[in-house]
């Protein structure tokens, strides 16, 4: 697998009509600065505005991967991620102007052929790889969908699909080689449907560019030559009809046996560019669909961003610890005697936090709470929960040093027993609600297992500017301050 991030070389330009949409649609490919990813851009709209090409910003799955900013929208777009990905490129923008990409035959050969035709050239900086070094998995057991990440120093790709259909059956297939296979074995495989479903996606507003040249029809009921000429009228297809007898309308040749096989695969690489980083994983993927790729999609992503926190704060591998204490100051900005962390043993992005605070018998609060009779106040160990909480914010604050975290409210805090000397505090955070602004968290403090103190919190997430901060009128007191 390639070490450097690549974009294209030139600038190149294809049209055509949007599967879905039916818009005529002129596309661009351009080049991209180093560690700018793939993101859409949509030329036609007031100021240009760009959809980065992540799981963040996927609007919906009806079949296929729409993407959206603001009243921005780019619908299909994973046959174009995949071209991009089988490609290796990193950093592309992708102009549009209009809504949906050109469909070109319903495979990412034309997107591969145009990347080709560019030419791509190798950056400066390595490529951010995400390494999946543990079992990562979805499972919808009503759908029947099962898709497993496993480790492994490369990037390999199983499909499996079965409709439960006797016009297609089951169907497997494997990408092991992305830069040997992903062009020759796989670029070319075309998006398919079944003949019952032609008319009703055409009703719920779909397939308005689809025809017999840009997807393949596999026919799965019996219909009369008349009804099969009302059938294609209604679509606006010009093509005269037969229902054949290959299994594929007007036994229109596949590439392959197992072509839509190839094709999800297809699909599902494409879901998997909105993770935002190259994959060293191997996917095992059974009966796989935009809906099941994008949730899939979105717990890798999960990792990956947990992954890039730790490492820009912890810069050195610890067993058994995410943040030590160096870490810890350069997220925080407390020092002593305020530092109420020690360390961080667990973290999951938006989810969890468990700290750690050693209570030592030197501990300068001590000296008056209280002589000859030793105990942490209630308060600090408030602080200490809220402080390990901070850790939280860490995902989605652009510019954290910009930010002040202010307490709304402490609900519902107990004291269930005395914390002395010689303790050891296990500070366990959770996320309740997290919104643009207001989050809300759950603490509890442990002593060898047993709770010592809970509560709830809310804080706001206000800007610091040249020292003033706007701060709600619900805000009580200020607390967490984020710095990088």
């Amino acid at each position: 697998m390639l070490v450097q991030q690549h974009t294209i070389k030139r600038a190149v330009t294809m049209s055509g009509v949007g599967l879905h949409t039916g818009v005529q649609t002129t596309m661009t490919f351009k080049p991209a600065p180093e560690n700018y990813g793939i993101r859409f851009r949509r030329v036609d709209l007031g100021g240009a505005p760009e959809i980065p090409a992540d799981v963040d910003h996927v609007l919906d799955v009806a079949r296929g991967t729409t993407l959206g900013i603001g009243e921005a929208r780019v619908h299909t777009v994973e046959h174009v991620l995949a071209a991009i990905v089988g490609m290796q490129v990193d950093n592309i923008i992708i102009e549009l102007d209009n809504i949906e990409p050109p469909i070109g035959d319903g495979s990412a050969k034309p997107f591969v052929d145009l990347i080709t035709d560019a030419g791509v050239m190798e950056q400066e900086a390595p490529k951010d790889y995400l390494i999946i070094d543990q079992t990562i998995q979805y499972l919808n057991e009503e759908k029947g969908v099962h898709i497993v990440a496993l480790p492994t120093d490369d990037f390999r790709v199983t499909v499996m699909i079965d409709y439960n259909n006797p016009a297609l059956g089951s169907q497997h297939t494997g990408l092991f080689n992305l830069e040997k296979e992903f062009v020759s074995e796989f670029a070319s495989a075309r998006t398919f449907c079944f003949l019952h479903e032609v008319e009703v996606l055409y009703d719920q507003g779909l397939i308005k560019g689809g025809n017999l040249d840009n997807a393949i029809v596999i026919v799965d009921r019996e219909l009369s030559d008349d009804a099969l000429r009302t059938l294609t009228k209604k679509l606006g297809i010009s093509q005269s009809c037969i229902l054949g007898n290959t299994g594929v309308l007007n036994n229109k040749k596949l590439h392959w046996k197992n072509e839509p096989a190839r094709h999800k695969l297809v699909d599902l690489i494409g879901d998997l560019a909105l993770i935002g980083a190259p994959l060293k994983a191997q996917i095992l993927a059974a009966r796989p669909g935009h809906a099941s790729n994008v949730e899939f999609a979105r717990r890798v992503r999960k990792l990956y961003q947990q992954k890039k926190i730790v490492r820009k704060y912890q810069h050195e591998r610890k067993e058994g610890i995410v943040f030590d204490s160096n870490a810890i100051q350069r997220i925080l900005p407390h020092r002593y005697p305020f530092l109420l962390v020690d360390k961080i043993i667990d973290f999951e992005v938006d989810a969890k936090v468990v700290g750690v605070k050693n209570v030592t018998v030197n501990e300068p609060f001590f000296q008056g709470h209280f002589p000859g009779q030793a105990i942490m106040p209630g308060v600090l160990i408030v602080e200490a929960m809220a402080q390990a909480g901070g850790i939280l914010l860490l995902n989605g604050l652009e510019n954290p040093g910009n930010k002040l975290v202010y307490f709304m409210s402490i609900n519902n805090v107990k004291f269930r027993k005395p914390v002395v000397p010689g303790d050891q505090l296990i500070l366990d955070i959770t996320m309740v609600n997290k919104r643009s602004k207001i989050i809300q968290i759950r603490g509890e403090a442990y002593v060898d297992g047993k709770l010592v103190a809970e509560g709830d919190f809310a804080a706001a997430v206000v800007d610091r500017e040249n020292g003033r901060t706007e701060v709600p009128s619900t805000v009580n007191s200020p607390s967490l301050q984020q710095n990088s």
